[in-house]
């Protein structure tokens, strides 16, 4: 767990280096895949997650703890609102329903500026969601079971970075 909290705290020390004025507006977007799903109904469209899912769901909770998320989106689905569920309670937060065919537009943008997101997605837009702020395409779509990536996305009048992490249990 210490393992992560530096990782996240180096990473954001890191893009902060990237402001190099100070009234430069930092905002920080944490994107992950949402947890593991349950699989066992064929041609479930909203399943929920599994309880290995619901673990690591937790799991990013403390792994996120000390980056002071201040709003968290998700996909209206149930295997997305549970991954985010405990990053919101533990911040005192409720969940904003995100669109994936309409992310990363201006209302986003303004709604967002100079916090510390969370974003839940799933294997197939949560890279396209870092790709769309980064403004070009650096990571390609995910495995489905691939659960354990963390996207840092920081964003500054200068431009967006980022860099990818892979955290498991």
């Amino acid at each position: 767990m210490k393992k992560y909290v530096f990782l996240i705290i180096f990473a954001m020390g890191t893009f902060a280096s990237f402001a190099q004025e100070k009234d430069d507006v930092i905002t920080t977007y944490y994107l992950i895949h949402h947890a593991e799903k349950n699989r066992a109904v064929e041609g479930d469209k909203d399943p929920f997650l599994t309880i290995k899912g619901t673990a690591r769901a937790k799991h990013w909770a403390d792994v996120l703890s000390t980056a002071n998320i201040d709003m968290v989106y998700t996909t209206n689905y149930n295997r997305t609102k549970e991954t985010a569920q405990p990053t919101a309670t533990q911040n005192g937060l409720r969940l904003y329903m995100y669109d994936p065919k309409n992310m990363y537009d201006e209302g986003f943008k303004f709604n967002t500026k100079g916090k510390n997101v969370l974003i839940v997605g799933h294997s197939n837009t949560t890279n396209a969601f870092a790709n769309k702020i980064l403004g070009k395409k650096k990571y390609d779509e995910i495995a489905d079971d691939n659960n354990s990536n963390l996207y840092i996305v920081t964003v500054t009048k200068s431009g967006a970075t980022s860099v990818l992490l892979k955290v498991d249990n």
